[in-house]
C-alpha cells in the first residue's frame, strides 16, 4: 500500500494504482471535470503533482500516472478559454485554402515566443511548440502528426503567454487533414460500428448532454 495526499486528504491505495484509481478507492466521487470515468471527457483528469523530496510541480494525467509514496496531488479545474475559434470545415474546399484559413482562425499562432511553456505543460510529452510552428509554415500533415495523441486537456493553452490555444489549433489541423484526405482507419471502423449498432450511445446518460 502507498500513502499519498490528494486534494489535501491523506489516502492509501495499492502501489500499482493510478492517481484516478486511488481517488476512487478512497471513496471519492468522480464528477464532471475529474476524468472520463465520471461524466467527463478524455483529458479532464489533469492534475498537478509533487513527488516526495522534490520541489518541482508537474502537470500530468491522473488516469495514467502511477501513485508514489508521499506524492501530493491536486486536480486542476477546467478553465474556459477566453476566445472561441469558430469555423466550418466543410467551407474549406481544398488544401490550397487551408494554410490561409488556419492563420485567419488562429491569428495568434505566428506570434509564438518559442518559450517552450506548452511543451513543459503537456502531460503527453508532445512537441506542442513544434506542432504550432509547422502549422504556421503550412506543413499541416506534419503538424497533425504532432498533435495525434492530444487529449485536449487545455494545459498548453493555459501555459501559452500569447493565447495561441495550441491544442485547438492542433484539433483544427487534424480535422482539416482528415477532411481533405483519406479518413483515419480507426475513425472509419468506429463509425461503421455505430451504424451497425455494435456500439450503443446512451445520450441520456448523466453528463452526456453538454450544459447549455
Amino acid at each position: 500500500m502507498v500513502r499519498l495526499i490528494v486534494e489535501g486528504r491523506s489516502i492509501e491505495a495499492p502501489a500499482t494504482s493510478s492517481i484516478l484509481q486511488a481517488f476512487v478507492q478512497a471513496g471519492e466521487t468522480l464528477v464532471a471535470g475529474v476524468g472520463c470515468m465520471g461524466q467527463g471527457v478524455c483529458g479532464s483528469c489533469r492534475v498537478m503533482v509533487r513527488r516526495a523530496g522534490l520541489q518541482e510541480v508537474k502537470t500530468e494525467l491522473a488516469c495514467e500516472t502511477v501513485i508514489e509514496e508521499g506524492m501530493q496531488v491536486s486536480f486542476i479545474d477546467y478553465l474556459t478559454p477566453s476566445t472561441r475559434h469558430v469555423y466550418r470545415i466543410e467551407d474549406i474546399a481544398d488544401s490550397w485554402q487551408a494554410p490561409r484559413k488556419l492563420l485567419e482562425f488562429f491569428p495568434e499562432a505566428p506570434h509564438c515566443r518559442h518559450c517552450g511553456g506548452c511543451d513543459r505543460a503537456c502531460p503527453k510529452g508532445l512537441e506542442v511548440q513544434r506542432g504550432v510552428n509547422l502549422a504556421v509554415d503550412g506543413e499541416l500533415t506534419a503538424s497533425g502528426q504532432v498533435f495525434d495523441e492530444c487529449v485536449m486537456c487545455n494545459l498548453c493553452t493555459l501555459a501559452c503567454p500569447e493565447n495561441i490555444d495550441p491544442n485547438h489549433l492542433g484539433l483544427f489541423v487534424r480535422r482539416i487533414v482528415a477532411s481533405l484526405s483519406l479518413r483515419p482507419a480507426d475513425l472509419m471502423r468506429r463509425l461503421e460500428q455505430i451504424e451497425r449498432g455494435d456500439m450503443a450511445i446512451d445520450f441520456d446518460a448523466p453528463g452526456a448532454q453538454p450544459t447549455p
